[in-house]
């Protein structure tokens, strides 16, 4: 994806711990503040990029009553979608405290919603009609196909954060991200992305709730008609892998079923016997719950997707931390599914644990974590999952060297659909992997 942008798309961000835009004189009097917008002081990128697109935004808090839909739909081209967001933490010192970690690199829960944010305000762009009379989209992620960090992300230098549509479908929006970190030593452009990702959105019509055609999409560079290709790629596999036929699985995998649940039952049986690399995949969990919050809403009123993003990341680093007995340190994010929309007031549990690990790189062990979001409802004694996320650990060879014989254990299954879970997510992630 290029990631060149037009002064006009560049967004540059601010520390918000006082507000750049109460009694801006960008703001019109007839605006509602932007301080009493949903969700607006989450973070100070949604600030960035609502004020720039306030008034696209400013239709979607407060649509015209019985506006009709889009009549027509549009064809636009990725170039009108790019957007870009800086980051200037070599000389905004409170912007680069916000986004500082203890290791004095960029809190990666914090870039999660970040990307989210500027996903969302390029899929509003992609599909808005410029009608002030028509009603807009509501527009949703539904998953994130991949994220690959490819190298640590410092806080002291300056970043960018780049993205565009790159295919569309009927209903449905995928966007590719880049996260954009040169040093001065590094003039290739290829070697300063540190971060790429995929976001898939679906659009909504607002009245009916109903699936809405998007605007049409028109790649013009060879490189967007190669990005236009492998995202359509990518889209009929998902859709193979929905019709994944179970009874295949059931009939074909059996030796590989008895293999992963052979060690489990000596824990359950011998526990005495069991062998002490190895550890119950029930051991590894790890749980949070939360109360969601009205400043943790999106301009729909929903629980804003990149703060669960957050959330989720903060508690799968937390079990490899655990898990792992040293700073565990980030990979990827293999997929996130956004299942049903979580409300404010929701009681959200979150639960994680080790799924497998992975030993083909000895001096880079593999951590497979699954974090699972559960709407709880005590009045009506029910629980429903609203999402699913897994991410990719392991831990510095550095940090390992120094602690002599230092081994991850091998995470086993206590029961047969622990194991079949265990599978499904290895086979989801070997497909992904040719996806990609």
């Amino acid at each position: 994806m290029d990631s060149n942008s037009s002064p006009s798309n560049t967004i540059p961000i601010f520390s918000t711990f006082t507000s750049p835009f109460e009694n801006s004189p960008k703001a019109e009097a007839a605006r509602k503040p932007l301080s009493l917008w949903p969700g607006m002081y989450h973070s100070p990128v949604t600030n960035a990029l609502w004020e720039t697109r306030s008034k696209i935004f400013e239709r979607l808090l407060d649509p015209p009553v019985d506006a009709p839909p889009q009549s027509e739909l549009l064809t636009k081209t990725p170039s009108q979608s790019r957007t870009t967001i800086l980051y200037n933490f070599s000389t905004d010192y409170i912007l680069r405290e916000q986004y500082r970690d203890p290791w004095n690199e960029v809190r990666i829960g914090k870039l999660l919603e970040d990307l989210d944010a500027l996903a969302g305000t390029i899929s509003v762009k992609h599909c808005s009609d410029d009608d002030s009379m028509t009603r807009p989209l509501l527009l949703v992620t539904a998953s994130v196909d991949k994220m690959v960090l490819k190298k640590p992300i410092s806080v002291d230098v300056d970043l960018k954060m780049a993205g565009a549509v790159i295919w569309v479908g009927r209903s449905s929006i995928e966007i590719q991200l880049e996260v954009i970190q040169s040093t001065n030593e590094n003039s290739d452009a290829s070697k300063s992305i540190a971060l790429t990702a995929n976001f898939i959105f679906v659009a909504r019509d607002s009245m009916t709730g109903k699936a809405a055609p998007v605007n049409r999409l028109s790649p013009e560079t060879e490189q967007e008609k190669l990005l236009y290709e492998e995202a359509e790629a990518r889209n009929k596999l998902r859709k193979m892998k929905r019709g994944y036929d179970r009874k295949e699985f059931e009939n074909g995998e059996v030796n590989r079923l008895e293999a992963l649940l052979a060690e489990g039952r000596i824990f359950c049986d011998m526990p005495a016997l069991a062998d002490r690399n190895s550890i119950l995949l029930r051991d590894t969990r790890l749980e949070n719950s939360l109360i969601c919050q009205p400043q943790q809403r999106n301009i729909h009123g929903r629980i804003f997707g990149g703060f669960l993003m957050h959330r989720a990341f903060e508690l799968a680093f937390s079990t490899a931390y655990a898990f792992a007995g040293m700073m565990p340190c980030f990979l990827e994010v293999d997929h996130v599914d956004f299942l049903r929309p979580v409300d404010v007031g929701d009681f959200l549990r979150f639960k994680s644990c080790i799924l497998y690990t992975e030993f083909e790189d000895t001096d880079q062990p593999l951590i497979n974590i699954e974090v699972i979001a559960h709407v709880t409802r005590p009045e009506l004694r029910s629980s429903e999952v609203s999402n699913m996320f897994y991410f990719t650990f392991t831990v510095h060879p550095e940090a390992k060297a120094m602690k002599n014989g230092f081994r991850i254990r091998k995470v086993v299954p206590a029961t047969e659909e622990e194991a079949r879970h265990i599978l499904e997510r290895m086979d989801a992630e070997s497909l992904q992997s040719v996806k990609m």
